[in-house]
């Protein structure tokens, strides 16, 4: 997401077609109680550039783009409440790492890791790249719990004027070795990765190599998967943040190894030219971005937001089951929907 002034929108699960949402499991951990809770569920909610769903307790969590990261929860996936914000006052160090910053953070993502959850976000402006992505680390995503607390640690991975790359956007992956890995970047010359130790979350080395995943003259919001022995990198390509006129739709490549190079099904590399349509516009469903992907009980779910013209273009989260074909690529589902 290369934009701090797209209009926040909408927030709703819908579909021309059903599929059932799972089913919780008994947890003796207890739900936050209403006062932790800052809005009832309702279709007004808004949301743009949601992270990878998480569970904690019974329930499930999403973070967005935002002032101070805004969060959501749900116990369906189906119907979201508001959480609060990440953070009420923005670190210090970010309006030094990008000048004119004031707090509103884009494209976040969060991975469960070893008892807490890291949360990466972007900091930055509109058409520049002087950006970085950040690292905030908590216990807990239940505000009831004494132990829940945002600790910023500060930056990760950061891009400068003169950079070929623009460091925003971040997608965080487990490989199957158990290494850590942080796939990013918007525009210029495309998607990187570059490893991360699994103890602190930070870069593995001040000089760690950055691999080039993928590039598109208009290219971002990398998704980064494993899936079996393979890894999958979904990208969005075209124009977001103007609602039914938004051009976004999500391509798609897989690797036998985690730092590529990533085909495409006609053996294209994403580095040339590469990337197999996975979801696209078909109206009202418009622009579909930010995709990711979670895996409980067996099934695979995939989300992203996209904008919906029977909404006026209202940016709409889609969640719906992620199904394998006899090739081994992800097919999506019929998407959630409310009763």
């Amino acid at each position: 997401m290369n934009t701090p002034g797209f209009l926040l929108l909408g927030l709703a699960v819908v579909g021309t077609s059903a599929s059932p949402a799972p089913a919780l499991a008994a947890d003796p951990n207890p739900a936050p109680p209403a006062e932790a809770r800052r809005e009832p569920a309702r279709r007004g909610l808004y949301v743009h550039d949601p992270s990878t769903i998480v569970r904690c307790g019974r329930e499930y969590w999403l973070f967005s783009t935002g002032p101070g990261i805004a969060s959501r929860h749900s116990r369906d996936l189906v119907n979201w409440e508001a959480g609060p914000r990440v953070f009420p006052t923005p670190p210090a160090w970010t309006t030094n790492a990008a000048p004119g910053f004031r707090g509103y953070f884009w494209a976040p993502d969060v991975i469960p890791l070893d008892g807490r959850f890291l949360l990466y976000y972007s900091v930055s402006r509109w058409g520049v790249n002087t950006s970085a992505i950040g690292l905030a680390t908590n216990p807990t995503l239940d505000p009831a719990n004494p132990a829940y607390h945002w600790t910023d640690q500060g930056v990760v991975c950061q891009s400068r004027r003169g950079d070929d790359f623009n460091a925003i956007d971040p997608s965080v992956a487990s490989a199957g070795d158990g290494s850590l890995w942080l796939a990013f970047g918007s525009f210029w010359s495309g998607i990187k990765l570059l490893q991360l130790d699994p103890i602190t979350g930070q870069r593995i080395a001040p000089d760690a190599p950055l691999y080039p995943l993928a590039y598109h003259s208009s290219i971002e919001a990398s998704c980064l998967w494993r899936h079996g022995n393979d890894y999958f990198l979904f990208v969005n390509w075209g124009q977001c943040c103007r609602g039914t006129n938004s051009t976004y739709n999500i391509r798609l490549g897989r690797s036998a190894r985690v730092t590529g190079p990533y085909l495409d099904k006609e053996g294209v590399d994403l580095l040339h030219g590469g990337g197999s349509l996975f979801l696209g516009t078909e109206d009202p469903f418009i622009g579909p971005g930010h995709a990711a992907v979670f895996s409980e009980g067996g099934t695979d779910w995939f989300s992203c937001h996209y904008y919906d013209g029977r909404r006026g273009g209202a940016a709409t989260l889609s969640v719906r089951p992620l199904r394998w074909d006899r090739a081994d690529w992800p097919i999506g589902g019929p998407p959630l929907e409310r009763p």
